[in-house]
């Protein structure tokens, strides 16, 4: 699992400082903002812990096939002994050397256990492959959301650039009513109707400078960066030439990477995993033994003998629960039940992934859709700004008609901008969706 090691330091070096805003600015690529969402997420950090922790759930599953040594040692006081007969008559002492000692090493190391150890490191694995699969789901969707937060911040900043040429075309249609009211051709009410117009262009822009600000505020907090840092869209993102694979493509990619699929398939895996090891309990188990003992004094003769004594033996072990006959029927049932709950719920996320692969695809094509259609609108605006200016000049048109082709050309390249933003958003959606993000 690699990460993008990205200092800020060498980041803010490496980008271009906008001067026009009160704070740092800077412009970052979406290449850029991944980067730093791989190395700073708090949401990733703990799926790598997760990824982590089941590697050492492999280590751990894998000592089952080592010898197990276990080692003793003790010494004790051995108090003196009493001798009866078997009426527990003509009772009398028997002297015992105080002194016991006691040093054991036995080890054992199994053979065959029905399955259990090589299944339980399989399983293992297999939760492994998952936390995994987990951290590359949850990676794809905080890139999604990073991207969403990213492309909205565009459309914003597209918007304050529209309403501060509103708010300038509105401050010149209130100069010249003034000079028209003062000349008797225009009425007060001209004037105060074009000022109230100004006051709600400057609302709805400190509206949306206030969206800039708390969509700034979640990418900075997000990318561990700085609040103070302003940051900038790329403007060359918009221009970029995305692929448009057909949708047999799309679909093709998605049954093999995408994640929802991946996880009910390795869902699948682990409940027929889990099948042997309940099978296993059913099974004896095998196992070789080495044991050596050290003991002293000899206490099973009378009288005790002073003495340490040495023995071992080794030997093949075999044991087999008599329960499991009537038990491990229910577990087995129970693990088998589960793989069926899995393999529908497999059957139910390819059915879902391509349903939802079909509409991103068709969303997809829509905003391209909606690019042909807006770039006729600022055809259309562009010729009627040209004819309306020509008119003004003439004298034939008020300046308003002026303005409002002006503010109809803007709207329309607004539009514009924003639905070839969309289709950024709506491919990145349909990589995210496939599993390609």
């Amino acid at each position: 699992m690699s990460k993008v090691h990205l200092p800020i330091m060498l980041l803010c070096a490496s980008l271009w400082a906008e001067g026009s805003y009160a704070q740092e600015s800077y412009v970052l690529t979406l290449e850029q903002i991944f980067a730093l969402a791989d190395e700073n997420s708090k949401t990733l950090k703990i799926e790598d812990a997760a990824v982590i922790e089941a590697q050492q759930g492999v280590q751990v599953a894998k000592n089952g096939i080592l010898p197990d040594i276990d080692i003793s040692l003790s010494a004790s006081y051995l108090g003196n002994g009493l001798l009866t007969d078997r009426d527990f008559s003509n009772g009398k002492n028997v002297k015992m050397p105080h002194f016991g000692n006691n040093f054991s090493i036995q080890a054992t190391q199994l053979i065959y256990g029905g399955g259990a150890v090589t299944n339980g490191i399989a399983m293992a694995k297999l939760k492994e492959e998952m936390a995994s699969t987990n951290r590359e789901a949850a990676r794809s969707r905080i890139r999604l959301m990073l991207t969403g937060f990213y492309l909205d911040l565009y459309k914003l900043r597209n918007a304050v650039k529209v309403y501060d040429r509103n708010i300038e075309l509105a401050k010149i249609v209130i100069k010249d009513t003034k000079a028209r009211n003062e000349a008797g051709v225009a009425l007060q009410n001209d004037v105060t109707r074009y000022e109230l117009q100004l006051k709600n262009l400057e609302l709805a822009r400190r509206r949306v400078a206030n969206s800039i600000e708390i969509l700034n505020y979640d990418l900075t907090t997000m990318l561990g960066l700085s609040a103070d840092m302003q940051i900038l869209p790329d403007t060359a993102l918009q221009s970029q030439t995305l692929p448009t694979q057909g949708l047999d493509y799309w679909q093709e990619l998605a049954q093999n990477e995408a994640h929802a699929i991946k996880q009910s398939a390795l869902a699948v895996k682990m409940g027929e995993c889990g099948e042997k090891l309940a099978r296993a309990e059913r099974r004896p188990t095998a196992t070789l033994i080495a044991i050596n003992h050290f003991d002293g004094p000899i206490t099973i003769e009378v009288p005790v003998i002073d003495k340490n004594f040495n023995y071992w033996y080794a030997g093949l072990g075999v044991s087999f629960k008599l329960s499991s006959l009537y038990k491990a029927n229910k577990s087995i049932k129970q693990a088998q039940y589960k793989t069926m709950m899995n393999l529908r719920r497999q059957e139910d996320a390819l059915e879902q992934i391509n349903l939802a692969v079909q509409a991103d695809y068709t969303k997809y094509m829509e905003a391209y859709d909606e690019v042909a259609t807006l770039e006729k609108s600022v055809q259309l605006a562009n010729e009627n700004y040209r004819v309306i200016e020509n008119r003004y000049r003439n004298g034939i048109v008020l300046v308003t008609d002026m303005l409002d082709a002006s503010c109809q050309l803007l709207d329309a390249e607004l539009q514009l901008a924003n639905a070839h933003i969309n289709v950024i958003f709506n491919y990145y959606k349909l990589k995210n969706t496939s599993g390609n993000l």
